[in-house]
């Protein structure tokens, strides 16, 4: 393990493993199975390039997508670690130097689709240049009671049978008891260490709101985050598409990618942002597996998703670098209608679908602390009594004074006006509208007309979505959608069950900051704000990674480049130190960083 820790600091630059990757790493120096779950940003890609930089073997990688592969090649090559992946995007002569290299040795690291892991000609391959051990990313499409299930994992058990010697190691971000024993099953996993990091994050704000206007509340998220790269999730493809021309036409950087555009349109939108040449994606759940993008600022869902699985995956996109980024998650009642169509569109719904569906929209409706919420769905303990880190813990929500009697008068309304007028009818009875349908129809004549006149209309839409997440209501998607009182909304009227009705934004969201606290420059000295530095090492990065034909977060992180704005390292050895700076990044990199440095830190005055 020693070996490990020197090489990690001498490749990568960190000085320490983070929780569970010494364990992690451990099971692949001991060569045994194993199945390791680490959240987004914990770190699970180390925990096998590690290992395999420091057994010398060959060390195969199953990725499920091409532009994964890429990226993290060119990150280990960077790095001076030498690995190759094989598929679809190579030529026929680059695809015989990568064999090659295989036959001779030359590589630490290949990744592999599964789908050609398993040909004849592959294994063939394999079992010529010798494997030491297999690494499963995103290890849950294996499964079918995972959330993103793949047909293509499940042939994977033939490397068990090819490779009876070598030891497979399964990662993922999300995986329930019950999908971690599907692994296990599947790749017929002997023994394994299972392994399980926390799944808080704690650098993440949770935010959620009901949806009233998408446009508006997705621009006041993006002003908190201003030239920042962010993702905004869409349930259908023309809400990606209205909403990233909407964007665009407000100045913002932003493009578009979902399944139905052409694939030269989906690349393009993609390197666009790996790249920075853009801000912000606006996508459907098809984007984001095969991104790496570490400084990645905020998520924000524009409407819900369909699972706990698939939004702590997604919000996770968010902050992987370590540093402050904001999840906003914007619903409405129709989402979860929706879904279920959807769902039920598709024929049988994969098991446990929709329930977690009705989990999703619980978590919508939930007054308690978002991290816990997370955090013990996963089954995991949450000792804090509150996070400081989410909308409910900051105060932004609370619970309505006398929800009860609220829950009633609404439940009550809709029972009077005998389960036949959908949700906005049903809010201007109930705040005593003056129009000329309720004139028409005599419903100024109900006992529930004006019950809530003091309160403002979107409040009161606001407490009859939430009953319908509740239970209590239920909508009858028909050519006119009504409302109509369910079992559990008979109980809450009788006053034999509570439900909590939410207040929203009690206290604004500030803007946030991502300036790094800067120390007092020394005796003689003076230099440019942390700030401005950090914008111009920036703009290097952006400079060289052109050059290079990568990233611009492989040359290195938002969270290095803000420790270099902070610590303005004058030297090599003081610059080795900073977080990710390895020797061959140091070699290769740190003449131009330093000098940068050096044109933002004043001389004396």
């Amino acid at each position: 393990m020693d070996n490990v820790r020197r090489i990690v600091k001498r490749v990568w630059g960190y000085d320490a493993l983070l929780p569970l990757q010494e364990e992690a790493i451990g099971a692949v120096l001991a060569r045994r199975d194993s199945i390791v779950v680490l959240p987004t940003g914990g770190g699970k890609s180390l925990c096998y390039q590690a290992p395999a930089a420091a057994l010398g073997k060959l060390a195969v990688v199953v990725s499920p997508l091409i532009s994964l592969m890429k990226d993290q090649v060119d990150g280990l090559t960077a790095a001076g670690v030498p690995a190759a992946f094989l598929n679809s995007s190579l030529t026929a002569e680059e695809r015989r130097q990568v064999e090659a290299g295989l036959a001779h040795g030359r590589y630490q690291l290949l990744y592999l689709a599964p789908e050609r892991l398993v040909l004849p000609a592959c294994l063939g391959l394999l079992r010529r240049a010798g494997v030491g051990f297999f690494a499963i990313d995103e290890a849950h499409c294996i499964s079918q009671w995972g959330h993103d299930f793949r047909q293509e994992y499940r042939q994977l058990r033939v490397i068990r049978e090819a490779f009876p010697d070598a030891a497979i190691h399964a990662f993922t971000a999300t995986a329930t008891p019950r999908v971690r024993a599907d692994i296990a099953a599947e790749l017929g996993l002997r023994d394994p260490a299972i392994l399980i990091g926390s799944f808080d994050r704690p650098n993440l704000v949770y935010r959620v709101r009901q949806r009233t206007d998408r446009l508006r509340q997705v621009t006041e998220a993006l002003e908190r985050h201003r030239g920042a790269a962010g993702i905004i999730y869409c349930i259908r493809r023309a809400e990606v598409d209205r909403l990233a021309e909407a964007l665009r036409r407000r100045g913002y950087r932003a493009v578009a990618y979902h399944a139905g555009l052409a694939d030269d349109l989906r690349r393009r939108a993609q390197d666009d942002f790996i790249t920075e040449r853009a801000d912000v994606v606006v996508a459907t759940v098809a984007f984001g597996m095969g991104i790496d993008r570490s400084d990645v600022r905020y998520v924000v869902h524009a409407g819900m998703p369909k699972s706990i699985e698939h939004y702590q995956q997604e919000a996770g996109r968010a902050g992987r670098d370590g540093l402050p980024a904001e999840c906003l998650l914007l619903y409405s009642g129709g989402d979860f209608g929706l879904w279920r169509s959807l769902l039920l569109a598709e024929g049988l719904p994969a098991p446990g679908a929709l329930p977690k569906l009705g989990e999703m929209y619980g978590y919508c409706q939930a007054a308690v602390c978002r991290h816990r919420f997370l955090v013990e769905y996963f089954g995991q303990a949450y000792p804090v009594e509150g996070c400081g880190a989410c909308d409910v813990c900051l105060g932004e929500i609370s619970v309505e004074d006398g929800s009860a009697a609220l829950a009633r008068r609404i439940l009550a309304c809709v029972a009077e006006m005998g389960e036949r007028f959908g949700a906005d009818y049903v809010a201007d009875i109930l705040r005593g509208a003056d129009t000329a349908r309720v004139t028409r129809l005599r419903h100024e004549r109900l006992d529930a007309y004006g019950v809530l006149r003091q309160h403002p209309k979107a409040a009161v839409r606001s407490w009859i979505a939430q009953l319908e997440g509740h239970g209590c209501l239920a909508r009858d998607e028909g050519e006119y959608p009504t409302l109509a009182v369910t079992t559990r909304g008979h109980r809450v009227l009788r006053g034999e069950e509570v439900v909590p009705l939410l207040r929203m934004a009690v206290r604004p969201v500030r803007g946030a900051s991502s300036r790094a606290a800067r120390p007092a420059p020394p005796p003689g000295r003076r230099w440019t704000s942390d700030e401005d530095l950090f914008e111009a090492l920036r703009a290097l990065r952006r400079t060289m990674a052109e050059e290079r034909g990568i990233p611009p977060y492989l040359i290195f992180s938002d969270a290095s480049l803000r420790e270099m704005a902070r610590d303005r390292p004058a030297t090599e050895e003081a610059f080795l130190q900073i977080k990710g700076v390895g020797l061959r990044k140091l070699q290769e990199l740190g003449t131009r960083f330093l000098a940068c440095i050096r044109e933002h830190t004043d001389g004396p005055v």
